[in-house]
């Protein structure tokens, strides 16, 4: 059953997923040559414990870590290990999930280590495309697999291709909610897009085929022909008036305008807008 949420409850979500935002800011200023994928996951733990929430990933089916950091053709749910160290060249893709006061947020982001190869760099440009195309048809009336077909569009566009395996998925009280979201697929096909749905768009995208398999840790997924993945993920609402992207960091008074538009409370608009005002 897909859950739709109120005003106030969008408001929550904002809540947890600006606090995502804020992480992954301070996490791409960490990534630097040298640095363990330890390192990341000790900076992300201080920061969510800090702020009062919960590392959503951490337990969750046994994952043993606040932080998913995947490294050039590793696709997602790369467990981060002081022995894993960044290197010039590298691509990392880091995906943060919190718990705050009752409502999941969740996001990604791939990062350039220094100077990086022309293909690296056009395939983070085609996967962010890709979320951003997804996150356009994320509109009332559409269908669900119209995100699905902008985000295979988008990066097939590029030479790329798009993962099979892992999926989006609806997001709030629950970190994995339906309905579950391919980043491929004909439009106009499954669930009308309403408002007050919340859904983590998350295209992975392959600089070679879209096959992969996952490593002796039970975790790691990586391409089948070890060529580069790159990965971005926003939670995003659907609201009256088009997407509303939840783990994005906006203006004060800008977040106070989409509150108001998303029939959240004022007083609820004014805090994130105040917890915006704090952000590093």
């Amino acid at each position: 059953m897909i859950v739709i949420k109120s005003g106030a409850e969008l408001a929550k979500l904002r809540r947890s997923n600006v606090l995502v935002a804020q992480i992954l800011a301070a996490l791409r200023q960490a990534c630097v040559a040298g640095a363990t994928t330890y390192d990341l996951e000790r900076l992300a733990l201080e920061r969510v414990e800090g702020a009062g929430a919960r590392a959503a990933f951490k337990g969750y089916r046994g994952y043993p870590a606040c932080l998913c950091t995947s490294i050039n053709e590793e696709v997602v749910h790369g467990i981060p290990s002081p022995r894993r160290r960044l290197r010039e060249g590298d691509i990392v893709s880091i995906d943060l999930g919190v718990l705050l006061d009752g409502y999941y947020g969740d996001s990604a982001i791939t990062v350039a280590i220094g100077p990086v190869g022309a293909e690296a760099r056009r395939l983070l440009e085609a996967t962010e495309r890709a979320l951003y195309a997804g996150i356009e048809a994320a509109r009332p009336g559409n269908r669900l697999s119209d995100i699905s077909h902008q985000i295979q569009h988008c990066a097939e566009a590029y030479g790329f291709s798009v993962v099979r395996d892992f999926v989006g998925h609806g997001i709030g009280t629950q970190l994995h909610e339906e309905p579950q979201l391919p980043n491929y697929g004909a439009p106009g096909r499954g669930p009308k897009l309403a408002p007050g749905m919340v859904l983590a768009i998350e295209p992975m995208v392959n600089q070679g085929g879209p096959e992969v398999e996952v490593l002796e840790d039970h975790w790691t997924a990586v391409t089948c022909d070890r060529k580069l993945s790159a990965h971005f993920e926003h939670s995003v609402a659907i609201t009256e008036n088009g997407p509303w992207i939840l783990s994005r960091l906006e203006s004060p008074d800008r977040a106070m305008e989409l509150e108001a538009e998303a029939g959240g409370s004022l007083a609820d608009a004014r805090s994130i807008g105040a917890s915006l005002q704090r952000a590093p």
